[in-house]
C-alpha cells in the first residue's frame, strides 16, 4: 500500500529495535493501555508469530515507511477485528521526529482503503482521549466522526480524562 509520502508494509524481523523503543516508551503507554515494559524476547515472538491473516489473528500491525527514504516512521495497528460484524479498531503511532508532515493522515487513509476494499469491512473505529486535540482532528480529517463519549474513561497523572469513540463507515 503506497501513497504519495508513506507506504504501509508487513512487520519484519528488522523492526525489532524500533518496536522495542516505541513499545517501551512510557509516553505511549497511556494510549496503548500498556502498564509494563516489553522484553525483546516477547517482541521477537510477536514478530515471528504474526501472520498476515487478519481474520485468524483478529489483528494486524502494519509498519509505516517514508517513501523518499524507506525509513520506518510509525505503525498502524488494526485490532479487535470482528468478521461477523465487519468492523475493526484502528490505532496509529508516528514517531515524534516525523510528526506534522501529514504521515499520520496518509497512513490512516491507506489503512482505511485496505480495510474497506480488501478486507471488506463495513466500519473502522477508534478511541481517542478527548484532551488529545491533535488526534481528534487527525481522525476527523480522515473521515471519522465522534459517535460517543466515555466519561472519565482514562486515569492519568492529573485525574480522569474522557474518551471519544470515533467511527468511519464504508459508504
Amino acid at each position: 500500500m503506497v501513497g504519495k509520502n508513506v507506504f504501509l508494509r508487513a512487520l519484519e524481523p528488522e523492526d525489532l529495535p524500533v518496536m522495542y523503543t516505541w513499545e517501551n516508551d512510557r509516553d505511549n503507554w497511556m494510549v496503548s493501555n500498556t502498564t509494563a515494559p516489553f522484553s525483546r524476547h516477547i517482541l521477537e515472538k510477536f514478530i515471528e508469530t504474526s501472520s498476515q491473516d487478519i481474520y485468524a489473528n483478529r489483528q494486524l500491525r502494519l509498519m509505516v515507511g517514508e517513501v523518499s527514504t524507506g525509513d520506518t516512521v510509525g505503525a498502524v495497528d488494526v485490532f479487535d477485528v470482528d468478521p461477523d460484524h465487519q468492523r475493526a479498531a484502528l490505532g496509529i503511532l508516528i514517531a515524534p521526529e516525523y510528526r506534522r508532515r501529514g504521515y499520520g493522515l496518509e497512513s490512516i487513509l491507506l489503512a482505511k482503503n485496505y480495510l474497506f476494499e480488501d478486507v471488506r469491512l463495513h466500519q473502522v473505529y477508534c478511541h481517542v482521549m478527548a484532551d488529545n486535540e491533535a488526534s481528534v482532528r487527525l481522525f476527523q480529517r480522515a473521515g471519522f466522526t465522534e459517535c460517543g463519549r466515555l466519561r472519565e474513561w482514562m486515569r492519568t497523572r492529573d485525574g480522569f480524562v474522557d474518551m471519544w469513540v470515533m467511527q468511519c463507515l464504508n459508504e
